[in-house]
């Protein structure tokens, strides 16, 4: 029998970039005074798709290399310049804090739900 909480791992993942996104975005905000300050942003998309792990689904396919950790990385944003030289563009972090939130919830019902079938699967109803 595997890890029937193998399903939760991918969202406990998934909801602790957004959190450390969220807390960067933050700080981009309380920064949007600040001379010379340049945003950040965690980049997790290209972290995810060299740390995804392959699949042997035939013995004639070549084994891969075997599983790799996931991980963040902070990158500095350098496409908007203000007149004192602060990089940070407050609707587009208004906007990505947004989007965090909407997904924060997304994963937080996914989580739910996974964890209600868990219970159902317990219970044997």
């Amino acid at each position: 029998m595997g890890d029937p909480f193998k399903v939760l791992k991918p969202l406990e993942t998934g909801a602790v970039y957004f959190f450390e996104r969220s807390k960067v975005i933050q700080s981009n905000i309380a920064n949007a005074d600040t001379p010379f300050y340049k945003p950040k942003d965690l980049v997790f998309e290209r972290e995810l798709e060299s740390g995804l792990a392959l699949k042997r689904t035939d013995p004639k396919h070549i084994d891969p290399a075997g599983e790799r950790k996931v991980g963040f990385k902070e990158v500095e944003v350098n496409d908007v310049s203000g007149y004192d030289a602060n990089k940070v563009d407050l609707d587009k972090e208004l906007g990505k804090l947004a989007e965090t939130a909407i997904m924060v919830r997304a994963i937080n019902e996914a989580i739910r739900k996974e964890i209600g079938k868990l219970k159902l699967s317990i219970s044997g109803r």
